[in-house]
């Protein structure tokens, strides 16, 4: 994003930035441009700007702040969408719907509204604790997990919960999750993610380096909800993807449909990662 202030310019990744410090948001910057600040001012390079750009769909379901807007898109909004569409596709009797913070929270609302099953707050979140799926080490992930999330029991106990979440990647956190709402006492735990099963690695910043650590890629929705301890599982449809950012489909999903904006590489040179 391109913002200013007063005679400053200012470049972040999202508008939640700028709001951070007053400034103006002017506009996005574009795929492949080179923006140059100096002693004379702002100016672009656009020579290596794709003809048809594809954003990342992901920005809108987990990475990006839900006060941020993308590409003029407001995430909060599209995660409310998610929800209300998790919540059309995959019903669930139960008594509370709850979000995995953060970005599971706003989807979980969303549900709540479209299912008129109240929302309730069930996890408190260490906010010292860092993004879990993206440690390089399984061992570190799971130890997060409880460090970072404790469950309210008072919210869930002899309840049958929905729990919304963004994404399942290796599967080991969300079955961590659910077990630790079923040991607060959930009676049941339905589990919604408001994307499409992670089955391809992303080679454009999501650090996920082969299929071997995806669970979707060798397991059927009904095996992995029984890996995960939940008792009824159920994804976001693919498509359905463009409701969330107003119809538009000019985005990447290569990590949900293995449809590359561009070739991916034939051999993976990050090194080695413990499955």
């Amino acid at each position: 994003m391109i913002g200013k202030r007063d005679n400053s310019y200012i470049l972040a990744s999202e508008t939640c930035a700028l709001d951070a410090i007053g400034a103006e948001y002017v506009r996005d910057v574009k795929p492949g441009e080179i923006v140059m600040l100096d002693g004379d001012g702002i100016a672009s390079d656009e020579s290596m700007c794709l003809e048809s750009p594809r954003k990342c769909i992901f920005e809108y379901i987990y990475f990006a702040r839900p006060d941020s807007y993308v590409d003029g898109v407001s995430v909060y909004n599209s995660r409310i969408m998610a929800g209300k569409i998790l919540a059309q596709m995959h019903p669930a009797e139960a008594d509370i719907v709850v979000g995995v913070p953060d970005s599971g929270n706003v989807a979980a609302m969303g549900f709540a509204l479209q299912s008129q099953i109240p929302y309730g707050v069930a996890f408190i979140k260490n906010t010292y604790v860092g993004r879990t799926f993206i440690k390089p080490k399984q061992s570190a992930r799971e130890s997060s997990v409880g460090i970072k999330l404790n469950v309210l029991r008072e919210v869930v106990r002899g309840k049958r919960v929905v729990m919304v979440d963004d994404s399942i990647v290796r599967g080991t956190t969300s079955g961590r999750i659910v077990k630790l709402l079923k040991d607060a006492g959930a009676t049941e735990v339905h589990v919604r993610i408001s994307s499409p099963p992670f089955l391809y690695p992303c080679y454009f910043g999501t650090d996920v380096p082969n299929c071997d650590q995806l669970i979707a890629h060798n397991n059927t929705v009904e095996q992995i909800c029984e890996l995960i301890g939940a008792d009824s599982l159920g994804y976001l449809d693919g498509q359905r993807l463009p409701e969330l950012i107003g119809g538009d489909t000019g985005y990447c999903d290569a990590c949900f449909s293995g449809d590359y904006p561009v070739e991916p590489p034939t051999e993976d040179i990050r090194g080695d990662y413990e499955k």
